[in-house]
């Protein structure tokens, strides 16, 4: 824990904010003790819903470092993840995460997760975007191959 990367992690999000370049959201990934990336929150400066600061810290952390799993990696966030970056750091195989604000904090300020989890505890049938399954079977063909698949790259 090293209080140095939660400040450039604090600073990257208010900096955003006073450059109307997007939200009040900033990330740092640290390995060995030094920043590979770090990312502020881009979401409307490239109107793109899954830029936010953790997801481009861990592009540029796997891009630097040439690989897809971020081992031994550890994750400085102004804020306690949503759901979406959650998944990614999970997909990254982040070691750590440290964060300053909390969800709650995110929510007052207009940023509100919690209805993404509570309409994940609904059936399909009944999310706020209606989830329909259709041809599974057809679809378990790709999850044989990649089962079969010898020299597969397994992550």
């Amino acid at each position: 824990m090293d209080q140095r990367f939660m400040a450039r992690a604090i600073r990257l999000a208010v900096e955003n904010v006073n450059s109307d370049r997007g939200g009040p959201f900033g990330a740092v990934v640290v390995k060995d003790g030094s920043i590979i990336a770090d990312g502020a929150n881009q979401v409307t400066s490239t109107n793109d819903p899954t830029a936010h600061a953790e997801v481009i810290a861990i592009r540029g952390a796997c891009h630097k470092l040439s690989a897809f799993q971020l081992h031994g990696c550890e994750l400085y966030t102004s804020c306690e993840p949503c759901a979406m970056c959650l998944g990614a750091i999970y997909w990254a195989h982040i070691s750590r995460v440290y964060f300053a604000t909390q969800a709650s904090d995110a929510s007052v300020a207009g940023f509100d997760d919690l209805l993404i989890y509570q309409d994940l505890a609904q059936p399909y049938s009944a999310r706020r975007i209606p989830m329909i399954q259709m041809m599974r079977e057809e679809a378990l063909t790709a999850f044989r191959a990649w089962a079969e698949k010898p020299n597969k790259v397994v992550y």
